[in-house]
């Protein structure tokens, strides 16, 4: 075993520069670690499923684990193909079953979202989330603004950290500038709301009562080891209240799409079986249609 697993870790290891030496033909045979029936797993596919940063023991147990998996899949199909040869008819009908049905969904959910969608109007939906407010309440703190991530050691932090607390135009255009050339992340959000959740995601900190930091926090910097992390509130809105039309909006739209789905489909496959029963693509034999 430990022999095995040594040849294993040398073949995927020195496969980079055994194949940089090689022709690209042979370079494609070289890359293949083993071949069951016919089938071929290369060093490629095996390197995918080991996570970047692994250590060499590791990333051994793990090829070898998938490398044996990957075998014994094909092995296991094989027997079963010996002894459920009477069943492979039965077999196919059911995945011919399945693939007709998955593209049926797909094609009917796209189409309908589309066609529904598209026939809803904004006085409809603003309708009815006036008549349904108490469905809308927020299970999460939203917030507007603008977050900037710069690295530690970047020029103009003291003009970063004047301008990411104002809202005035002129601040935020300096702020988009300076991002161009110098921001690792830039988000802009005055016009519409976040989830607050999102928001700090991308700061390194911890935040234990954040309806306390919503309350107490219009601007916020934070700095560690390689960014300065600036964020900026202007506006909040806690978990509790009802969202806001704008934030609620998709929701809503989904709600009414689902309502009218049931009818949708029913109109739209009486009359594609009409239209095909008319032009003679359906032919009945020994019935009435």
């Amino acid at each position: 075993m430990k022999r095995k697993m040594w040849y294993l870790w040398c073949v995927l290891a020195g496969g980079y520069i055994l194949g940089a030496c090689r022709p690209s033909g042979a370079r494609e045979d070289a890359d293949i670690l083993v071949q069951v029936e016919g089938l071929s797993l290369t060093r490629s596919e095996v390197e995918k499923v080991i996570p970047q940063g692994s250590t060499p023991a590791d990333s051994l147990l793990m090829a070898e684990n998938y490398i044996k998996k990957w075998i014994t899949d094909i092995l296991i199909y094989e027997v079963a193909e010996d002894n459920l040869g009477r069943e492979e008819a039965e077999v196919n009908r059911l995945v011919e079953e399945y693939r007709r049905a998955l593209l049926r969904h797909r094609y009917l959910e796209g189409m309908v979202h589309n066609k529904l969608s598209a026939e809803i109007q904004e006085s409809e939906k603003r309708q009815y989330y006036d008549e349904n407010t108490q469905k809308f309440t927020l299970d999460k703190h939203l917030i507007k603004g603008l977050f900037i991530k710069v690295p530690f050691d970047a020029p103009g932090l003291e003009d970063v950290r004047k301008w990411y607390k104002s809202e005035k135009l002129e601040a935020v255009e300096n702020i988009e500038k300076y991002s161009i050339q110098n921001a690792s992340m830039y988000d802009y959000f005055y016009d519409h709301w976040v989830d607050l959740d999102e928001a700090l995601a991308k700061i390194p900190t911890r935040i234990s009562n954040k309806t306390q930091f919503l309350k107490t926090n219009k601007a916020f910097e934070f700095t560690d080891s390689t960014y300065c992390y600036f964020l900026n509130i202007s506006e909040y809105l806690l978990a509790g209240n009802v969202a806001p039309y704008e934030y609620a909006q998709p929701q809503i739209e989904e709600v009414m799409i689902n309502k009218r789905k049931v009818e949708f489909l029913r109109n739209f496959e009486e009359e594609l079986y009409r239209d095909a029963v008319r032009k003679g693509s359906v032919i009945f034999y020994n019935m009435k249609p």
